[in-house]
C-alpha cells in the first residue's frame, strides 16, 4: 500500500464509492477444504483398486518468498527472485510498503492487539476455529483479532486465484495491482468488493490467494503449504486439480501456515454465494463444511448489512445456532435476531447512523443499547467497518449462553 492516506479523499464521496463496494447479492461460489485419506486394507482382504491418482499438491517450496516479494519484504538469499528484488522498481515498492505498514500498525494493528489482550483474551482462548463470511481475501483482521486460532475460514466472492508464477511477479504492472488491491483495507480496513471483482482477475492478481499469501508474510507467518480444494454437494473438502472455477463444486484453497511462535495454522478461503438462492444451487454445502468444524467463532464487519436481509437467512441461522461467540459490527446480523435468552452483550465504541447508501439499516434498538445507563458501552481504540473513523467505529461481542448444540 504505498498510497498514504489523504484527507481530500474521504469525503462522503468516496465512502459512497466504497460502501458501494461491498456486496449487494452474491454473485458465484465453490470452495473445498482437505482430502481424507483412504482406508487401507488388511492382509486378510483381496487388495483393492488402485485408488484413483491425486492431484499434485502445489510447489510451496518457494511460496513464502513469493509471498514476501508481493509484500515488499526480503526473500532468502537462495531465492530466485533475488534478482527481482535487486530492481529500483521493486526496492522503491519495498520502501513504499513499508512505509505504508508502518502506518497501518501504528494506527490499527498495535491498538487491536493491546484491546483484543483485554477485552477478548477468554475469547481467543476458546476459538479454535474462526468464520468470518463476506471476507473476500481479509485474512489480515482476522488473524489480528484471533491470532491464537487454529483454523481460519474465508469466504467471499472473489475467485480463489493461484500462487503467482514468473511471469506476474516479473510484470511491471504488479506492483501497482498491490498497491491498489490494498488501498482500502490499509486504509479504511475493509475491501470495497466492487472494485476487488476488478483488480483480483488481472494477469498479475487473479484472486484472493495472492492477497492472502501477502497477509501472511506481514502478519509474520511462515507459509508451509497451498492445496487447492473443492466442496461436494455433501460439504466434504476433497482436493482439486487447481482453481479452475468451470466445475460446479465450491472452490477452494487451504493455506497452512505457522505463527512467529511456532502455532500451525490452516486458513480456507472459499469463492462462494451466501445468498439463500445460492445456496440452494449448491445445497448449500459451504454451511455443511462449516457446521461440520465444530463450535465457531463468527467475526463480520463491513459484510454490506446483507444478514439483515430475508434472503441470507440460512448463513444467518448457521452463526446462531453454531457460534460460541460472535464479534461483528452493525452491518452483521441485525439485532433482532439474537433472541435476549441466548445471547449476552458487549457493545464497544459508538453506534452512528450508517452511511447514506445504507440508511435503510438504521437500527433503533441498537441505539437504545449503546444508551443503556447500566451496561454502557466500552472504548473502541481503533476504527472499523464503514464509519472508519476512531471515534465513530462500534463493534459488538455477542456471548452465547449456553454451548451450541453439536
Amino acid at each position: 500500500m504505498a498510497f498514504p492516506l489523504r484527507r481530500w479523499l474521504l469525503p462522503v464521496a468516496l465512502l459512497t464509492v466504497v460502501a458501494c463496494s461491498e456486496r449487494k447479492s452474491a454473485p458465484t461460489e465453490q470452495a473445498s477444504p482437505p482430502a481424507q485419506a483412504p482406508d487401507s486394507a488388511t492382509a486378510a482382504r483381496p487388495a483393492p483398486a488402485a485408488p484413483a491418482p491425486q492431484p499434485a499438491p502445489v510447489d510451496t517450496s518457494d511460496v513464502q518468498d513469493v509471498a514476501a516479494y508481493l509484500a515488499g519484504m526480503p526473500v532468502k538469499q537462495s531465492s530466485g527472485l533475488r534478482a527481482l528484488t535487486a530492481k529500483p522498481e521493486w526496492q522503491r515498492f519495498a520502501a513504499d510498503a513499508d512505509k505504508s505498514w508502518a502506518g497501518y500498525d501504528a494506527t490499527r494493528t498495535d491498538k487491536i492487539e493491546a484491546w483484543g489482550r483485554q477485552e477478548l483474551d477468554s475469547v481467543r482462548r476458546t476459538s479454535p476455529v474462526v468464520f468470518y463470511p463476506f471476507s473476500g481475501p481479509d485474512l489480515l483482521n482476522a488473524v489480528t483479532m484471533f491470532p491464537q486460532s487454529n483454523t481460519y475460514v474465508l469466504v467471499g466472492l472473489e475467485p480463489v486465484g493461484s500462487v503467482p508464477g514468473q511471469t506476474s511477479l516479473e510484470s511491471p504492472k504488479l506492483y501497482n495491482a498491490v498497491k491498489t488491491s490494498l488501498w482500502s483495507v490499509l486504509n479504511f480496513s475493509f475491501f470495497r468488493t466492487n472494485s476487488m471483482a476488478v483488480d483480483l482477475k488481472s494477469l498479475e492478481l487473479d484472486g484472493s490467494l495472492p492477497l492472502i499469501l501477502l497477509f501472511a508474510a506481514r502478519t509474520h507467518h511462515q507459509i508451509t503449504d497451498v492445496r487447492y480444494i473443492r466442496l461436494t454437494p455433501e460439504g466434504e473438502a476433497v482436493p482439486a486439480d487447481s482453481a479452475d472455477a468451470k466445475s460446479k463444486l465450491v472452490p477452494g484453497v487451504e493455506v497452512a501456515m505457522r505463527a512467529a511462535d511456532g502455532h500451525e495454522q490452516k486458513v480456507y478461503y472459499f469463492s462462494a454465494d451466501l445468498s439463500d438462492w445460492k445456496l440452494g444451487q449448491t445445497k448449500a454445502s459451504i454451511l455443511q463444511y462449516t457446521r461440520s468444524l465444530g463450535p465457531l467463532t463468527t467475526y463480520v464487519k463491513s459484510a454490506t448489512y446483507l444478514m439483515h436481509k430475508p434472503y441470507f437467512s440460512q448463513v444467518r441461522n448457521l452463526i446462531l445456532e453454531r457460534s460460541r461467540y460472535v464479534l461483528q459490527d452493525d452491518s452483521g446480523i441485525a439485532l433482532k435476531y439474537f433472541q435476549p435468552a441466548d445471547w449476552q452483550f458487549i457493545h464497544y465504541g459508538t453506534y452512528r447512523k450508517p452511511i447514506p447508501m445504507f440508511a435503510k439499516h438504521y437500527q433503533p434498538t441498537l441505539t437504545a443499547a449503546y444508551r443503556d445507563s447500566v451496561n454502557k458501552a466500552r472504548p473502541l481504540p481503533f476504527g472499523t467497518g464503514y464509519n472508519w473513523r476512531v471515534n465513530d467505529s462500534n463493534l459488538m461481542l455477542a456471548k452465547r449462553r449456553t454451548e451450541p448444540a453439536s
